[in-house]
Order: C-alpha cells, then sequence, then structure tokens
C-alpha cells in the first residue's frame, strides 16, 4: 500500500476500543518465556509485526511457540534450551527484539547472526554491545559492531558494574538479561528512570531483581518459571485516540483496559497539565502491571513545558504530543529529548517536516522543538517515512484538518498497531 486518502471528520469521534496488547510487554512475554522453564501461556498478547519478529527469533533458537486467536503458549526449556541457529536471526523493524536479544545471546555459548530492515541497519548498537563485551561477550558487526549485521558468540560472562549513559529501557534490558547469566551480582545505575517491564517480569516469572533509587541489582543463575501473563493495552497506542479525543471538537472516547505503569504514564501527567478532560478508574487486583479505562473528552487546552525526568516515561507519545500541542493555546516547548534522533526515524526532524507540511507552526531545537499553539491544519501529502508513530500522528491529524490527507507508507502502522484504521472509523460511526 502506497498511499492511502484519510478526509477531515465532519463530527465527534464517540465510542468505546479495547486497545491493543502493550508492545513492550508483549516483546518480553516471549522472551522471557523462552528463557523459563515449563509452559508460559499469554493472553491479549499484539500481533504486531515487531513482536512476530520476535516469536521468529525465537523460534529460529529452538523454542516451541503455539498462535491462537487469544493465547501464546511457550514451552520454555530455561536458557540452557536454546540452541546455535541454523539461520540468521532477523528482527525486522524491531529495535526492541535486537537490544534485549543481544542481552540474552551474550551468555549463550554459541555463534548467532542478527539482521535487520534498513532502519535498524541505521541504529546504534554500541550502547549495548560495549557493555556486553565488557562482560565477555564476543560482538562483531558493521562499524566494529556499531550497526547491523551483527555476530555474536556468548558464554562464560562475568558480572558488570555500570553506568547508563543515557535512561534507556532497552540498553537496561539487555543487560539485566546478561546479568541473570553472569557468576555473580550485577549492577546497572540509570540516570533517569525508564520503563520497568523487565524488572516486573523477572519477579512475575519467580525471579529476584532489586531496585535501590536508580541502581538495579541482579544475581546470575536464577531459574525462572513459566508463568501465565496478560497483557494490558498500550498506552503508546492509547495515547493517539487520547489525543482524538481532546482535539475533535465534541469528541468522547473510552479507552478499556489500558496499562498504567507509572514509568510509562508520563502522556497522562502532560495531558493533565495541559488541561485535557481525562477520566482514569484504575483496576484493583495482583496483576504484575496496574492497568484501568480512560475517558476523554474534548476540552481547550494551554500550552507547557516538558522536559527532564518526564521525557523517558513519554518518548514514544512525542509526536502525537507534538500534534496535541498545535492545537492548544499558547507555546509548548520539548526539552531534553535527544533520544529521539535514534528512533526508527529522527523523530525531531521527521515530526516537524511532516506538521510543517499540514501548515503547524513548529521548529527544531537540538534536544526537541517548540510548538505554537492554536493552529488551523490545512491537509496535503504527508508520510510515515516507515515510522509507526509517525504515521498514526498524522492520520489523527488528518481528523481536524480542514482538507484531504495524502498518507505515504501507511503499512508502517501495523508495526504496532495493526486494526488502528478500523478502530479510527468506528468512532465515527
Amino acid at each position: 500500500m502506497e498511499s492511502i486518502k484519510l478526509q477531515p471528520t465532519n463530527k465527534a469521534l464517540n465510542g468505546e476500543l479495547e486497545i491493543p496488547g502493550d508492545k513492550s510487554i508483549s516483546h518480553r512475554s516471549v522472551m522471557f518465556g523462552s528463557i523459563a522453564k515449563g509452559v508460559t501461556k499469554v493472553t491479549n498478547f499484539l500481533p504486531g509485526d515487531d513482536c512476530l519478529s520476535t516469536i521468529s527469533c525465537f523460534r529460529k533458537l529452538g523454542v516451541k511457540i503455539e498462535e491462537s486467536e487469544n493465547l501464546l503458549t511457550i514451552y520454555g526449556n530455561g536458557f540452557d534450551g536454546l540452541k546455535e541457529p541454523d539461520e540468521i536471526l532477523d528482527v525486522g523493524n524491531s529495535g526492541t527484539t535486537i537490544r534485549l536479544l543481544l542481552g540474552i545471546l551474550a551468555g549463550r555459548p554459541f555463534y548467532s547472526s542478527i539482521i535487520g530492515d534498513q532502519s535498524i541497519g541505521k541504529r546504534p548498537m554500541t550502547r549495548v554491545t560495549e557493555p556486553l563485551r565488557q562482560m565477555g561477550a564476543t560482538i562483531n558487526g558493521r562499524k566494529d559492531g556499531a550497526f547491523t549485521p551483527l555476530s555474536i558468540s556468548g558464554g562464560g560472562l562475568i558480572p558488570i558494574h555500570y553506568k547508563l549513559p543515557v535512561a534507556s529501557a532497552q540498553v537496561k534490558s539487555a543487560l539485566i538479561l546478561a546479568g541473570l547469566q553472569a557468576n555473580g551480582e550485577s549492577t546497572i545505575t540509570e540516570p533517569a528512570k525508564s520503563r520497568d517491564h523487565t524488572e516486573r517480569m523477572i519477579r512475575k516469572f519467580g525471579g529476584e531483581i532489586q531496585k535501590d533509587n536508580q541502581v538495579i541489582s541482579v544475581n546470575g543463575n536464577q531459574t525462572l518459571k513459566g508463568t501465565e501473563i496478560h497483557v494490558p493495552g498500550d498506552i503508546s497506542s492509547a495515547a493517539f485516540f487520547l489525543v482524538a479525543g481532546a482535539i475533535v471538537t465534541g469528541s468522547e472516547i473510552v479507552l478499556k483496559n489500558v496499562g498504567l505503569n507509572p514509568t510509562r504514564d508520563g502522556i497522562i501527567e502532560v495531558m493533565n497539565k495541559m488541561g485535557a478532560s481525562l477520566d482514569i478508574t484504575q483496576q484493583t487486583g495482583d496483576s504484575f502491571e496496574p492497568m484501568g479505562d480512560m475517558k476523554i473528552k474534548f476540552s481547550k487546552l494551554k500550552g507547557t513545558v516538558i522536559e527532564g525526568e518526564l521525557i523517558p516515561k513519554l518518548i514514544d507519545e512525542i509526536p502525537i504530543i507534538a500534534l496535541l500541542a498545535t492545537q492548544a493555546e499558547g507555546i509548548t516547548v520539548i526539552k531534553n529529548a535527544e533520544e529521539l534522533k535514534v528512533k526508527e526515524t529522527n523523530r525531531i526532524d521527521t515530526v516537524v517536516q511532516e506538521l510543517t507540511k499540514l501548515g503547524a507552526a513548529i521548529e527544531a531545537t537540538n534536544d526537541g522543538m517548540i510548538i505554537y499553539g492554536g493552529s488551523s491544519l490545512t491537509g496535503g501529502t504527508v508520510s510515515s517515512h516507515g515510522d509507526h508513530r509517525i504515521g498514526m500522528m498524522l492520520a489523527i491529524a488528518a481528523q481536524i484538518c480542514r482538507g484531504e490527507v495524502i498518507l505515504e507508507n501507511p503499512e508502517a502502522i501495523s508495526v504496532s498497531y495493526p486494526n488502528f484504521f478500523a478502530h479510527l472509523n468506528s468512532l465515527k460511526n
């Protein structure tokens, strides 16, 4: 599909949506199910392209994984059950898959080769490969292991005491997964809190991990046990409909069973700061990941400043927050978001470029962007640049444009939200 024509909505968006499963948690459920002993059953798994890449890689490593419509069953046999793959491991477009997989393979005494798509080929891997080499893994690749293709031979890891240069859940998780296989205790220090799904997942699978402020400690030679996982709805996917409800006149949308992990709820904080009409009902129960229902209504918004420790809690939501800010009163400034430059695209430049085409007043800075509110968006031809979050942001923008929007490369959206357009259209009926 080369492009899709999107017409502005001429009425309010109303209805209830069950948001697809969280991408980060879906990835990790497959990985932990594969390295645990026994059967793991996963419900509400996200069948997006990225998560299917993770399943494919672990099948090549010898893990039996069964897929049915509502259930994923993983037959794990511990770290030692992983086998040297006969084929190259292809992670597709998934940065989570490659970085966490490197952490697992670092401790395995066999050889593996890893590739990804064109976008993955541009994303920096040194932040993972360097500390894994310090632990004893042998990693080779383009530009001395900075870029794919990569090859890795692991085993015999020594513990690491490592300070992360940037708050990155992917790098932290890779080192935790390697630390689970090292002989002794590893510590990882974060400059700011990043999403903690890996830490929660270890405990869910019967393992132990300690956290003291920003210092995480994990012991090697633990045995994880298969379990049952229910994946909450992805707050990063919910963000697109939270913004749609806030900016399309007269709208009221209910989003069911959305993950409310406190390391991921930056979008809620920002919307509250901007004056959005947002109500959240958190579910009670012993779920290892908190979740609840969200109700968003159209309201007047005001600009704000987004910076500092808030950034890691909403790094994936910044493209849609930029759109939200175009409809607020006053100026919104986003700072300390250099990490956006090494996502599926350079999201600072891409967001500014594409929203400018639609008539927004927005400019890039070295570490973020400045958005001038009160923009009346016009329409035009825009592109996802192969980035799912840019694609969805532009599709929501199209709802409030004065004219038609032609979105190029819309298929990128299937990475994290395969039924996105069906959900969007259901709110117009």
